[in-house]
């Protein structure tokens, strides 16, 4: 049985899980913060829908990261890395796209996990 996870958005959850696998993804709560504010935010976020299905960062098998500007991705990393910590076994793999996001939104992440 799949499970899913209503967001705030129609047509849309905010995460799913089916068997041992999770998916979820977020932006920033607060779009007036900078791009090391937003990811912050994206990545809590992330978690909480983890932790909501049985999972958490550490078991983040892959992810991908859109950013609005490219330019930024150094910073973005310097969250990142924070976020997940010194062990590279809790490292997901990961790709990082810039593209168009809406409004001031600077930051989008999914992710698969394991529960």
């Amino acid at each position: 049985m799949i499970e899913r996870k209503r967001g705030i958005y129609n047509g849309r959850n905010k995460s799913s899980a089916y068997k041992d696998l999770v998916w979820t993804v977020a932006t920033s709560s607060d779009t007036s913060l900078d791009i090391k504010g937003q990811t912050q935010l994206t990545l809590d976020t992330i978690q909480d829908n983890l932790v909501e299905l049985g999972s958490d960062k550490t078991r983040i098998v892959s992810a991908q990261v859109f950013i609005a500007d490219m330019n930024s991705k150094q910073a973005m990393d310097s969250v990142w890395c924070d976020w997940f910590g010194d062990n590279p076994q809790d490292w997901p793999q990961r790709a990082c796209l810039g593209v168009d996001l809406e409004g001031e939104v600077l930051i989008e992440i999914t992710v698969t996990a394991v529960r």
